[in-house]
């Protein structure tokens, strides 16, 4: 299939501590790149065509360089939109081959869909040369979800998955595109996803209408504050100029929610782990109630956990309407723990929850074929 050399790129899946739908209203986020990953295989073509395989999925999508058009299949028009991005800013992107998978859980919240643009663009900087910073392939790759998927999201998740770094979180400041580290010493208690198993589906429409919320928000408020840019520059008082309820409660949740990543960022510094896991929960509640982007089901499993000494926090994480929560528990509790939830989710839902333990991993990287074998035998 590969005509010369071929090369092998891991790309992760991301979680966000705290922090959510903050990142299009130019404000601040907490995330990281984890141990779950896609793994491409990737070599030029030899022609202009290119040939795309889903192992996962068992599908496949091929296509002319000259000819790029949406496919009926979802995944690829990931891919597609980073190749017309490259393209329009000028790069030659020569065809290739391309067969990938790996053990990201669709639809749960972890970005797949960032893990997706930025390995493959990562590998086309490689097998042709094209000379692209992370920041660029972060940026080019957002775009392609913003202007082809349709997508308006922000830069978090593809950030995340540019400048990942093991042991260490991400405190972005999304105005400047700019970031801090913050090492990792969670003590006894590790991070662990719950996956409600509702698949959340929001490209086109209630993602994309709390972003229309927000910057309605600021529009009213610029009529009082001019100096106003984003809902970054607001604090709570500027919202008295807000008649609309719906409006409000969103931009308040953007607000708190801002202040919450700024100081659980301190908390994580200071060791304070009880008083970060709090705001986890407050972060939960108000993207529950004021920005309406949870679920029945992302509620049962946040409530399961809050009389437990053994969590800390749990809040939904992602974009919402389905997913993962993220869950700061006891390591030695875990087990027993996650049995009961298991237990209880499928009782009063139906459903079979499933959980994963993570850890925090470096960005998008080369990797060996000794170093993919390795992994799969740990």
């Amino acid at each position: 299939m590969f005509t010369g050399n071929s090369i092998l790129v891991r790309s992760p899946g991301r979680i966000n501590l705290i922090g959510e739908h903050t990142d299009y209203n130019y404000g601040f986020v907490l995330p990281a790149a984890i141990d779950k990953e896609i793994v491409f295989c990737m070599g030029v073509s030899g022609s202009n065509s290119c040939n795309l395989y889903s192992q996962d999925l068992q599908q496949d999508c091929s296509f002319e360089l000259d000819q790029l058009s949406r496919s009926p299949l979802n995944w690829a028009n990931y891919l597609i939109g980073v190749i017309l991005q490259l393209q329009e800013k000028g790069y030659q992107v020569p065809g290739f081959n391309c067969v990938f998978g790996g053990d990201i859980p669709l639809g749960a919240g972890m970005s797949s869909s960032a893990a997706l643009e930025c390995g493959l663009a990562y590998g086309l900087d490689l097998i042709a040369g094209l000379g692209l910073s992370r920041i660029e392939i972060a940026r080019l790759s957002q775009a392609a979800e913003n202007q082809f998927v349709g997508m308006q999201c922000g830069l978090m998740d593809q950030y995340a998955n540019m400048f990942g770094q093991e042991r260490h979180l991400i405190l972005m400041d999304c105005r400047d595109q700019t970031h801090q580290t913050i090492p990792v010493d969670l003590k006894n208690f590790g991070l662990w996803l719950f996956n409600s198993k509702v698949t959340h589906e929001h490209s086109s429409s209630e993602y994309n209408v709390r972003r229309q919320e927000c910057e309605a928000g600021v529009r009213i408020i610029q009529a009082s504050y001019p100096m106003v840019k984003s809902l970054r520059d607001c604090n709570l008082s500027m919202l008295s100029s807000i008649d609309d309820s719906v409006i409000r409660g969103r931009c308040r949740f953007v607000i708190e929610e801002n202040l919450r990543v700024t100081e659980g960022s301190e908390d994580l510094r200071s060791g304070a782990l009880k008083a970060f896991g709090e705001k986890m929960y407050l972060s939960h509640q108000g993207l529950s109630k004021q920005y309406q982007v949870s679920c029945p089901e992302l509620d049962l499993l946040v409530d399961y956990t809050r009389d437990q000494e053994t969590v800390l926090g749990a809040r939904m994480m992602g974009g919402g309407f389905g997913g993962c929560t993220i869950n700061l528990i006891r390591k030695d509790a875990a087990d027993s723990l996650i049995s009961g939830f298991c237990r209880q989710y499928h009782k009063d839902t139906g459903r079979e929850m499933e959980a994963y333990p993570v850890k925090v991993a470096d960005g998008t990287s080369p990797v060996s074929i000794e170093e993919l074998t390795r992994n799969l035998d740990q």
